[in-house]
């Protein structure tokens, strides 16, 4: 017997249209795998339709789950600091995740995140999909380990691929680099502020390249 129902986890069957509007309501519906029960609510990508860069993280976590809205968190307003200093617009971009349910265990009253495993994305990738063929992005930025393994396969590191320029099945063109959240888990404040570093390189880097034709 199965140890949850995650064994029955299923792809998402995401409407065939080119309305980003009508894909994120038919989301905030979705059963594809258990994780929607313990959630609040789906937290879908935002920006425009037009974005020339679309950043893939991993899941929603529990600020973005009360929310309803993606990287709003303290990864967030690190990765908002990080856009400005490369010189991107937040506004002008579209941001979503890879999961998105927050997936999360107790700790006390607290609800800590928990890494989403190959069926839960899996069964939500149909989403991203989406999301990628409405706004088809010159450049996809897939921050961390669960982002970049979920347009590249399992085998797929980051710490070997970092920076590079890459193509894929989702998309043409993408970067990957890591999830804005490692940075808030560095051991001290040199090793923190050495990797905001090279976080606002790879993102320099994804600016670059969206802007060439």
């Amino acid at each position: 017997m199965p140890k949850d129902d995650e064994e029955y986890a299923r792809p998402a069957r995401p409407p065939d249209t080119s309305s980003l509007a009508e894909v994120r309501e038919a989301s905030s519906e979705c059963t594809a795998c258990h994780l929607y029960k313990r959630a609040t609510q789906t937290v879908f990508g935002e920006g425009p339709k037009s974005a020339s860069i679309m950043l893939v993280g991993e899941q929603p976590g529990d600020y973005e789950d009360v929310a309803g809205r993606p990287f709003v968190g303290p990864a967030g307003k690190l990765m908002d600091q990080a856009l400005e200093e490369a010189g991107i617009d937040r506004s002008q971009v579209y941001v979503t995740n890879a999961v998105k349910h927050f997936k999360w265990e107790p700790r006390g009253k607290r609800r800590i995140h928990k890494k989403p495993n190959s069926r839960e994305i899996a069964a939500c990738r149909p989403w991203l999909e989406a999301e990628v063929r409405i706004v088809k992005p010159k450049l996809v930025v897939a921050m961390g380990a669960t982002a970049a393994q979920t347009i590249f396969g399992p085998t797929f590191r980051v710490t070997r691929e970092r920076g590079k320029l890459l193509s894929s099945k989702l998309a043409p063109r993408v970067l990957a680099t890591v999830h804005p959240s490692s940075l808030l888990r560095q051991p001290d404040e040199a090793s923190r502020q050495r990797e905001y570093k090279l976080f606002v390189t790879d993102l320099r880097t994804a600016l670059r390249a969206a802007s060439e034709e």
